[in-house]
């Protein structure tokens, strides 16, 4: 009976090494673009949605609503197969690029929302009673608190990025998972080729895991309320 180890086949590793190397440069490029692209988006989407203006709430909530309820491939394949009906042509990277800056921009929209609203009332009404203009109040008070709330769940967001770009390859975009298929349709060797593809995965994820909730941690520890000083002295020195 064979063995884990016996179904590897490292003899053409080499030859395809390139290859997986350049589709995981892919992915990680992928990743670093629509970030770059989302978050911003994402913030002004959430700042529409909470924001004064009825007509911008409305279109703001309507394009989370449809993003969120279709499915990322049909928007993918909307971008790539579609568009080119009305004249809009786009290579394979940038039409997954937009297409999950798209769909990742609705999704970060709501995290960015519910730190917002997570701010404590009380300092939003301090803030009017003192006159406060309502940019000022976002860049001083609501947002500085906002985005140290949302921080962990951004970068799980981030992680699960980097193994959504997989979607990208239904557009022919040569990440990891399309280079995979593509050697794999040559050599047959496929229990090896995805095995390595998924270690890759793994090592970029679990640590990016750990490092989020490390930051969690931290950011709780951040926001826990510091005792007076008085109090602290009185505690140290026992009766």
């Amino acid at each position: 009976m064979a063995t884990f180890l016996d179904l590897f086949n490292f003899e053409d590793f080499g030859d395809y090494l390139p290859d997986i190397v350049q589709g995981t440069i892919t992915s990680l490029e992928l990743t670093l673009c629509i970030m770059l692209i989302s978050l911003p988006c994402g913030l002004l989407l959430a700042l529409a949605k909470t924001g004064r203006s009825k007509t911008l709430r409305l279109l703001a909530s309507a394009y989370v609503e449809i993003i969120r309820g279709t499915p990322a491939l049909l928007q993918l394949f909307y971008i790539y197969f579609v568009l080119p009906s009305f004249g809009i042509r786009l290579n394979p990277f940038m039409a997954g690029v937009i297409g999950l800056s798209i769909n990742y921009s609705a999704y970060l929209s709501e995290v960015y929302r519910a730190g917002i609203v997570a701010v404590p009332k009380g300092q939003v009404e301090a803030a009017k009673a003192l006159g406060m203009p309502r940019r000022k109040m976002l860049r001083l008070i609501i947002l500085p608190q906002a985005i140290r709330m949302v921080v962990p769940p951004l970068g799980n967001y981030c992680i699960s990025l980097f193994k959504d770009t997989s979607l990208v390859s239904i557009v022919t975009v040569k990440e990891l998972i399309f280079t995979g298929q593509i050697i794999s349709s040559t050599n047959f060797q496929y229990f090896t080729v995805f095995t390595i593809i998924g270690a890759i995965y793994l090592g970029f994820s679990y640590p990016g895991a750990l490092f989020v909730r490390w930051l969690e941690q931290r950011m709780a520890i951040g926001a826990r309320p510091r005792k007076p000083a008085r109090l602290l002295k009185s505690e140290t020195v026992a009766p």
